[in-house]
C-alpha cells in the first residue's frame, strides 16, 4: 500500500505538509487481534482466541517485545501465558534499546535463522511499550526488513498478527507515535515524526487504529488524526479488550469492554482556526458484537439481539433515562461511552460536553472545545443485562466539535 496524505496543522495557520507514507502489507488472509492495552493474564477470551486462531494446541507463537522497556521480562511473561494456553511460544531477541539482548536488533532482523523461525510461526504477538520501537526494529529506511517480510508472510498464509497497546497502534499506517496529551493534539495538531508516524499497516487502507481508547479519553485525538490524514474510518479499542479482524473484512469484539467505530466519511469541517468538525458518526461495539468492514453494518451479540432493541426513532420508543446530560470533562475516563449509552435511551435527543485546560492555578484557560452529541434517523441501540451490568451497543451517534472560549473565572464562590 502506498498513499500520500496532506497532514494539516490544526491551529495558527500551520503550513500544509505533504507526507509520503508507504508500506507493503501482505494481502489480507489471516487474522488481526488488536488489543487496546492492559491485557490481563486472566483474560482467557483473548489469549485462548489467539491460540485457537493459530491452530489450537501446539500453535507456534513468536513473541516480539521490541516496544517494551524491559523486553526480556515482559516478553517472557507473554511466552509463559501462551504456553499455559497450549501454544509453543518463543521470544524473539529483538529490541532497539542497547543492552536488552545479547545481539543488536539490526543483526536479528537480518538473521536467516530467526527469519525462518518467525516465518514458520502461526501467531506473531507484539507486547506493549513504545510503538516507535517496533517500527524502528522492523523497518530499514522505510522498507521491510527480512524479519518484517517474514511476519507479513505469516499473515498472508492465514496466520495471526496480534498486539497490545503499542502492538495495537502499529496495525494501521499511519499510527500515533507519541501523543499522550489529547488536548495538546486538539489545540496544536500533528507533526509527522513526532505525534504521528509510520505504522506497519496491517489494517485495510483508509482505516486508523487507536488504543487505551475509552479509559484515556482518546477519541478526540483520533478525530484530529483522521481529519488531517484523510482517513474515513477508525477503531478505538479499550483496555483488556480485543478487536479481532478476519481477512481484512470482518471485526468481532472480545474481552472485557468494547470498541468505538469512528466514521468520518460524511463529516465536514473548516480548515481555518482550531480543530473543528461536524457530523462525525460514532458507534460502540460491545463484547460479542460484529461489524462488516466493507458495509460498516453492525450485528449485535446474541445476548443483545435476544434481549432489548432500543430504537429512539420508533413510535413506541419508551426511554429509560430522563435527565439531560452535560459532561464538564469529555476527555475523562469512559466519558464517551457514558454519553453514548445514555443518549440512545434518553428522552432528550442531544447531550453536550466540554474539554478545557489550564496549566497552573493562576494561569488563564487555554481555550476549550464544545461537544454536541445528537441522535439521527440512523441511530439505533441494543441493551442487555445478561453480562451482569447495564450493557449497550450503540450505532450512529452524531457528533459536532466546536472550539470555544472559556471565561477567565469559570467558577466563582457563591458567598
Amino acid at each position: 500500500m502506498t498513499f500520500r496524505r496532506l497532514l494539516a496543522g490544526s491551529i495558527a495557520g500551520a503550513a500544509l505538509l505533504t507526507v509520503a507514507v508507504s508500506a507493503t502489507p501482505a494481502a489480507a488472509a489471516g487474522s488481526l487481534v488488536i488489543v487496546g492495552g492492559a491485557l490481563r493474564y486472566e483474560n482467557d477470551a483473548v489469549w485462548q482466541r489467539m491460540v485457537d486462531l493459530g491452530g489450537g494446541q501446539g500453535a507456534k507463537v513468536a513473541v516480539i517485545a521490541a516496544a517494551s522497556g524491559n523486553p526480556q521480562k515482559y516478553g517472557t511473561l507473554a511466552v509463559e501465558e501462551f504456553a499455559s494456553h497450549g501454544a509453543e511460544a518463543f521470544l524473539v531477541p529483538l529490541s532497539p534499546r542497547e543492552g536488552k539482548f545479547d545481539r543488536a536488533y539490526t543483526d536479528v532482523r537480518q538473521d536467516p535463522e530467526w527469519v525462518a523461525r518467525v516465518k514458520d510461526a502461526d501467531v506473531v504477538w507484539f507486547t506493549g511499550g513504545a510503538q516507535e520501537r517496533i517500527v524502528k526494529a522492523l523497518l530499514e529506511d522505510g522498507k521491510d526488513s527480512p524479519l518484517m517480510a517474514a511476519i507479513r508472510d505469516v499473515y498472508a498464509r492465514g496466520g495471526v498478527i496480534g498486539g497490545s497497546s503499542a502492538g495495537a497502534a502499529v496495525m494501521s499506517d499511519p499510527m500515533f507515535r507519541d501523543a499522550q496529551d489529547v488536548f495538546h493534539v486538539m489545540a496544536n495538531g500533528l507533526t509527522m515524526g513526532e505525534e504521528i508516524d509510520r505504522g506497519l499497516g496491517f489494517m485495510p487502507d483508509g482505516w486508523f487504529v487507536d488504543q487505551h481508547f475509552l479509559t484515556r479519553g482518546r477519541f478526540a485525538r483520533s478525530l484530529v488524526a483522521m481529519r488531517d490524514l484523510g482517513l474515513p474510518y477508525g477503531i478505538g479499542v479499550d483496555e483488556d479488550t480485543a478487536a479481532v479482524v478476519t481477512d481484512g473484512k470482518a471485526l468481532e469484539v472480545i474481552g472485557y469492554k468494547g470498541v468505538v467505530f469512528m466514521d468520518m466519511s460524511d463529516a465536514t469541517w473548516s480548515k481555518e482556526g482550531p480543530f473543528n468538525v461536524k457530523n462525525v458518526k460514532l458507534s460502540y461495539l460491545d463484547r460479542g458484537d460484529r461489524m462488516d468492514l466493507a458495509t460498516r453494518q453492525v450485528t449485535p451479540s446474541e445476548a443483545k439481539a435476544s434481549d432489548l432493541k432500543v430504537d429512539p426513532n420508533a413510535a413506541d420508543f419508551d426511554p429509560y433515562y430522563g435527565d439531560y446530560q452535560f459532561v464538564p470533562d469529555m476527555l475523562g475516563n469512559t466519558a464517551l461511552l457514558d454519553v453514548m449509552a445514555n443518549l440512545v435511551d434518553n428522552k432528550h435527543a442531544e447531550a453536550h460536553g466540554l474539554a478545557f485546560r489550564r496549566t497552573a492555578p493562576d494561569a488563564p484557560f487555554e481555550g476549550g472545545y464544545a461537544f454536541r452529541f445528537y441522535r439521527g434517523a440512523d441511530t439505533l441501540g441494543w441493551y442487555t443485562g445478561k453480562f451482569g451490568g447495564e450493557d449497550y451497543t450503540v450505532t450512529n451517534i452524531h457528533l459536532d466539535v466546536t472550539p470555544v472560549t472559556i471565561a477567565p473565572d469559570l467558577a466563582t464562590p457563591t458567598n
